[in-house]
């Protein structure tokens, strides 16, 4: 309970921030449009830059259930929600030539998820249970970047690559013995497929970007320990979406 109420107070504080790192820039553009200078004008040149990235993520899971669910495991329904989140990272990136660069952005990643089931009980009753599913994910994404020339201070841009990530909050290992206290346990590590695009703005002193990506997860994260909240599951697999604030020297 505690850790869920330090985790809404750090996203309702984040929230704000955001907000005003994103105006900040966006008026500096709107005052540089009356003098029209290149800012920046080298920036290209350097082979490496480095910053650090903000993100707002919504995190949700695919869910696929075993063909039998509804008949041997008397669940009637299972939905899942997605939930708000936020990323920390560190970008480094390497320009292969003046459109191409390859980026590396380790990232600390808090993020939720929750499963609503409804059971059928033997005397005809209905149980409903909710499970959040909380991860802290160590994150390594490796993208390429394919970016278009510059007008003046602006240009656009496509990303696409993997990440690998670790749960450094992962409940693997947890006993379950209660319905009310079980987990649906998911496996530590995960590996994603990475799309989206954004906008770069040069400005005085550095460039800030804007990004949405989208973050397709590969394997089965579930781990079946034989409850009847994750018997009727044939899969689990990771899906977010990601808005990133970057700023690079």
């Amino acid at each position: 309970m505690g850790n869920d109420t330090t985790m809404r107070s750090i996203r309702s504080g984040l929230f704000p921030l955001l907000f005003v790192l994103v105006l900040l820039p966006f008026q500096e553009v709107v005052a540089q449009k009356r003098i029209k200078v290149e800012n920046m004008p080298n920036f290209d040149r350097h082979r490496f830059h480095f910053g650090f990235a903000l993100s707002y993520n919504t995190s949700d899971l695919f869910v696929r259930l075993k063909p039998t669910a509804n008949v041997r495991d008397s669940l009637l329904v299972l939905e899942h929600q997605k939930q708000p989140g936020f990323n920390l990272g560190i970008v480094a990136s390497f320009n292969l030539n003046e459109y191409v660069s390859l980026r590396f952005l380790p990232t600390l990643s808090f993020q939720e998820r929750i499963l609503l089931y409804k059971f059928l009980q033997p005397d005809g009753s209905q149980v409903f249970f909710q499970k959040p599913v909380e991860s802290t994910y160590l994150e390594f994404p490796l993208l390429f970047k394919y970016r278009s020339a510059r007008i003046r201070n602006f240009a656009v841009y496509m990303l696409g690559g993997g990440k690998f990530c670790i749960d450094m909050a992962s409940q693997k290992d947890v006993n379950n013995n209660l319905d009310e206290d079980v987990v649906v346990k998911m496996a530590r590590n995960d590996y994603a497929v990475e799309v989206g695009g954004g906008a770069d703005m040069f400005l005085t002193y550095f460039k800030f970007g804007v990004e949405l990506k989208a973050a397709i997860g590969i394997p089965n994260l579930l781990i079946d320990d034989g409850t009847r909240f994750s018997t009727p599951i044939q899969s689990l697999r990771s899906k977010t979406w990601v808005l990133t604030l970057t700023f690079e020297g």
